[in-house]
C-alpha cells in the first residue's frame, strides 16, 4: 500500500459533535494523501477480524450537523479501563495484542482516539504498548483538567436551558416548584452553566454540599416575595451536606447516579408543602445536532489530530486553551478531572443574580 493509512475511533458515550470531529479528520487526512478508516465501536472494531469503513470526503459529506457518531460507539467490551475516579483498571495484554495484529494486518501506521477520560486511560496503554495513539477529548461533562473546553458541552448546556424555558411557564402556570435533573457525576459544569442560561432559581451541584432546610426557605423566601413558582436544577451527582450522593440500581444490576431530582423534590414538597415535580433530562443532553460552537470546535478538534499525527508527535492529546487548540501529554491528562471551584466567578455571578445554592 504507498498510502499512509491512520485509523479513528470514537469511543465512550456519545455527544454532538462526533461527526463534526470525523469530518474535520477525514478532510485534513485527505488534503496530506492519507487514507482514513473507522473502526466501528468503539475500540471493539479493533478485535479480530477487525471491524472497519473507509472514510472518505464522500461519506463524510453532510454529517456535520448530526448527533452520535456514524461509526458508532460503546463503553463496554474488551477495552474499558476505567472502573471510576482515581481507579484505573489494566487492559488485558492478549486483547493489546489481537488489536496490534489488526492493525499492523491493516497497515495502519497510527490511531485517532475521541473519547472521554477512560478513552484516554486505554489510549495511553496502548500507546505504552508501542501502539501510535493521538487522543481527542469527548465529554459533555467538560470536566477535563488538561482542556478548557470539550465539544458537546455547549449542546448539552442548550438542552438544559431549552427544557428550562419550557418548565418556566409550567412552573408559573401552576405555582409549582420544578426540578430538572441533569448530567454531572462529579462536576457540575453543565448544571450550573445551564441553570445560569436557563434562568433558574436554584442550582445544586456536586461540589458545593447543599443543606434541604435552607433550600425549602430560599423557596419560602420566593413566595412570599411574590415569586410563586420556582426552578431547580440539580446535577445527578449532587449530594446534601448530611447525606450521600443518589445511585439507582439498572436492569443489568450496575448502579448508576440518578435519582437526586426525585429525592430533592419529595424533601421540597414536604417542607413547603408546594406542589413540586421532577424531570430529568437524561440521554436528551447527549442527542440531536450540535450547536454552532460545537461544530466548530470539533472540526478544529479533528484536523489538529491529523496534525499531530504528521508531526509524529504520538502519545499527545488536544486541548483547548486561552482560545488556540493545542496540545498535551496523554499521560498528562487522565484520571485529572476540572471541578467547578466555589469561590469561581461564574459561582458568585450566579449568587449575584440571586440564584442559591442550597448552602
Amino acid at each position: 500500500m504507498n498510502k499512509i493509512r491512520v485509523g479513528v475511533l470514537t469511543s465512550g458515550g456519545d455527544c454532538p459533535g462526533l461527526n463534526a470531529v470525523l469530518r474535520g479528520v477525514v478532510l485534513a487526512a485527505e488534503k496530506l494523501g492519507w487514507e482514513m478508516i473507522g473502526f466501528i465501536d468503539g475500540f471493539e472494531g479493533l478485535l479480530p477480524p477487525g471491524r472497519y469503513m473507509i472514510l472518505d470526503r464522500h461519506r463524510t459529506s453532510g454529517i456535520m450537523p448530526l448527533g452520535g457518531t456514524i461509526i458508532g460507539t460503546t463503553n463496554r467490551g474488551h477495552f474499558v479501563a476505567k472502573v471510576g475516579p482515581g481507579n484505573r483498571a489494566v487492559v488485558a495484554t492478549e486483547v493489546i495484542e489481537e488489536a496490534r495484529n489488526v492493525l499492523e494486518r491493516l497497515e495502519v501506521s497510527a490511531l485517532i482516539v475521541i473519547g472521554g477520560d477512560g478513552s484516554m486511560t486505554t489510549a495511553l496503554q496502548l500507546q505504552e504498548a508501542g501502539i501510535n495513539c493521538i487522543g481527542v477529548p469527548k465529554t459533555i461533562d467538560n470536566d477535563l483538567e488538561a482542556t478548557a473546553m470539550t465539544f458537546g458541552f455547549d449542546s448539552a448546556v442548550a438542552a438544559v436551558a431549552d427544557a428550562l424555558d419550557r418548565l418556566h411557564t409550567t412552573a408559573t402556570s401552576h405555582k409549582r416548584v420544578m426540578v430538572l435533573e441533569v448530567m454531572g457525576r462529579h462536576a457540575g459544569w453543565i448544571a450550573l452553566h445551564g441553570g445560569i442560561a436557563g434562568g433558574a432559581d436554584a442550582i445544586l451541584i456536586p461540589e458545593i454540599p447543599f443543606d434541604y432546610e435552607k433550600l425549602a426557605d430560599f423557596i419560602r423566601r420566593r413566595e412570599a416575595a411574590g415569586s410563586f413558582g420556582s426552578l431547580v436544577v440539580v446535577a445527578e451527582g449532587a449530594t446534601a451536606q448530611d447525606g450521600q450522593q443518589v445511585l439507582h440500581r439498572s436492569a443489568v444490576g450496575e448502579y448508576r447516579f440518578g435519582g437526586i431530582g426525585e429525592v430533592v423534590a419529595r424533601e421540597l414538597h414536604a417542607r413547603t408543602g408546594k406542589e413540586t415535580r421532577c424531570t430529568v433530562l437524561g440521554h436528551l443532553q447527549r442527542g440531536g445536532p450540535p450547536t454552532t460552537l460545537d461544530r466548530i470546535l470539533g472540526t478544529r478538534f479533528g484536523v489538529k489530530a491529523v496534525q499531530l499525527a504528521n508531526e509524529r508527535l504520538f502519545g499527545s492529546m488536544v486541548s483547548y486553551q486561552n482560545y488556540l487548540v493545542q496540545h498535551v501529554p496523554i499521560f498528562d491528562a487522565v484520571n485529572r478531572l476540572r471541578l467547578v471551584q466555589p469561590t469561581s466567578q461564574m459561582v458568585q455571578t450566579a449568587r449575584d443574580v440571586e440564584i442559591s445554592f442550597g448552602d
